[in-house]
């Protein structure tokens, strides 16, 4: 295909990407853009795109867009016979477990996590060793392996709602350290915790919110749940990235921060031209490793299928089963 006819024929998907694309920037990414939806007709595939992804995946590519949460209940529902996960490994684990009988790729294997690798299947079985009897919460950030060793999962945007399902005065939460001290302050439940830290979430500071109050008065703070709990004390409103999302829409402020991943704020604010945003965010490496090259290359080779060992995954499902059940 000529670049000028994929220009031509991409041109109305980079309207919906023109407040965060420049236009000298646009002519290289609409070859890829071109090949991969001709490609996802071919394979008969679906990409999956969570929230941290750039826009040109985000906005362009992608079938189902959302946070962990959402991807996890929107790949339950995928007839496609392949599924691409523009995302990280845990992911990608997620859509295989929930559709065990189709090719789920992602882009890049080395596209990990920093609190997937905070933890393994023998530090939940010490865990359970040492407090007998409390309920194994773990976040959907981490490993089949791991999965398959809890009682139930959570995500950022359903983690209070689990945990209280369970109607125990203690539960163990892991890996997220700042992700379980900020849902023990709006629980009454014991929670135990583990030191695991998402490497975006955790640079972020009180000061850094305090400063960004005096450069912009009356900014609306929007924290995710992974950040420390000083700057959540800081924000006017912590959640999930879809519940960050569903707050700029309805009630659209004037000026706003998202404190989280950067490329949240570009997809967010390509839709939404109304709201001015203010972007002093943190870069995740792994999510930065999906690009549309190697989307592209995933689709015409079929290359890294993920694969979860038969007994591993069984017990995982359960835990992400429960969860989606709540």
């Amino acid at each position: 295909m000529s670049a000028t006819s994929a220009l031509e024929r991409t041109a109305p998907l980079y309207e919906r990407v023109r407040r965060v694309i420049p236009p000298i920037e646009w002519p290289i990414f609409a070859e890829d853009i071109d090949a991969i939806l001709d490609l996802k007709r071919h394979r008969n595939a679906v990409v999956l795109a969570h929230n941290y992804q750039t826009p040109e995946i985000f906005h362009c590519i992608a079938d189902i867009v959302g946070d962990s949460l959402a991807l996890a209940r929107e790949a339950t529902r995928v007839e496609a016979e392949v599924i691409v996960l523009a995302g990280v490994h845990f992911m990608a684990e997620t859509a295989k477990l929930l559709n065990p009988d189709k090719t789920v790729l992602i882009p890049d294997l080395a596209a990990g996590c920093s609190l997937a690798e905070s933890i393994t299947p023998a530090d939940i079985r010490l865990m359970r060793d040492r407090y007998p009897g409390v309920p194994v919460v773990t976040y959907v950030n981490t490993s089949a392996a791991v999965k398959a060793e809890s009682d139930v999962c959570c995500t950022s945007g359903n983690v209070k709602k689990v945990v209280e399902s369970l109607g125990s005065p203690r539960v163990i939460l892991l890996p997220d350290e700042y992700l379980a001290q900020n849902v023990a302050r709006e629980t009454g439940v014991e929670i135990i915790t583990w030191t695991g830290h998402c490497e975006v979430h955790e640079r972020f500071t009180a000061a850094e919110i305090r400063q960004l109050r005096r450069e912009y008065p009356g900014i609306v703070v929007l924290a995710h749940p992974e950040c420390p709990p000083e700057v959540v004390a800081e924000a006017d409103f912590t959640g999930s990235t879809a519940t960050m999302n569903g707050f700029v829409g309805q009630r659209k402020p004037a000026r706003v921060v998202l404190i989280t991943e950067c490329s949240m704020s570009d997809n967010v604010a390509a839709q939404h031209p109304e709201v001015a945003f203010v972007r002093p965010c943190n870069l995740c490496p792994h999510m930065k490793r999906i690009t549309l090259p190697k989307i592209r290359s995933a689709l015409e080779g079929m290359r890294h299928e993920v694969t979860i060992v038969p007994e591993v995954a069984a017990r995982a499902r359960r835990a992400v089963e429960r969860m989606l059940a709540i």
